[in-house]
């Protein structure tokens, strides 16, 4: 896959750019670390430029995130509502837990999608639950717009300084990737053992 990004940005520029980002958010496994380190040592031996680069990744980011974020419109409140009454027993879930967490993401909500688009995999998957919550779009873009220009500039900035050694760069968030990932899963665990607890005390 590596290879097939590389060359496909080589031949497109900022186009290529552009449209890998973009199909980076709604399929994360592509890895926005390569394209992002290549970008930027593309801008090295190319009329390719560090800003045009940041800014075409992060049109993608939006777009891409934009799409994710109307998928989640589909599934608003009311489907769930219909899902949980069928289903939620197995989980023992009930339409007063969907409710709790739509609060709880409209209370921090705008916080987590900002920071979210600096981890790996999160970053894509938070629009969905963005869309289900109807979060403001307006500041819903804000956010993800100021994200994803971090994110984006961080790794381009990366890539134009070392050059053609842009894959040490990948070799590192690859590191950064797995640790977030164990995080991830280790928080998701201790998320479902807390929850189990608070259900069995209330009931």
């Amino acid at each position: 896959m590596e290879n097939w990004i590389t060359d496909f940005m080589s031949e497109f520029g900022y186009i290529g750019v552009l449209l890998l980002i973009m199909l980076e958010n709604i399929f994360p496994p592509i890895p926005s670390e390569v394209i992002l380190t290549f970008g930027g040592f593309m801008t090295t031996m190319s009329d390719m430029t560090q800003i045009g680069v940041i800014l075409a990744a992060t049109i993608g980011s939006v777009i891409g995130a934009m799409i994710l974020y109307s998928i989640g419109l589909l599934i608003d409140i009311s489907r769930l509502e219909k899902l949980v009454d069928r289903w939620g027993h197995l989980l023992r879930l009930n339409r007063k837990d969907i409710h709790k967490a739509d609060a709880w993401f409209d209370k921090y909500g705008p916080w987590t999608v900002f920071f979210c688009r600096l981890v790996p995999l999160i970053r894509s998957l938070i629009s969905v639950p963005a869309g289900m919550s109807n979060m403001n779009f307006p500041l819903f873009i804000l956010l993800t717009t100021l994200g994803s220009l971090l994110w984006n500039g961080i790794l381009v900035s990366l890539g134009v300084a070392v050059g053609d050694n842009w894959e040490s760069i990948v070799y590192y968030m690859d590191i950064y990737s797995n640790i977030a990932y164990v995080l991830i899963g280790m928080s998701g665990i201790a998320a479902i053992i807390w929850y189990m607890r608070f259900r069995r005390k209330r009931a």
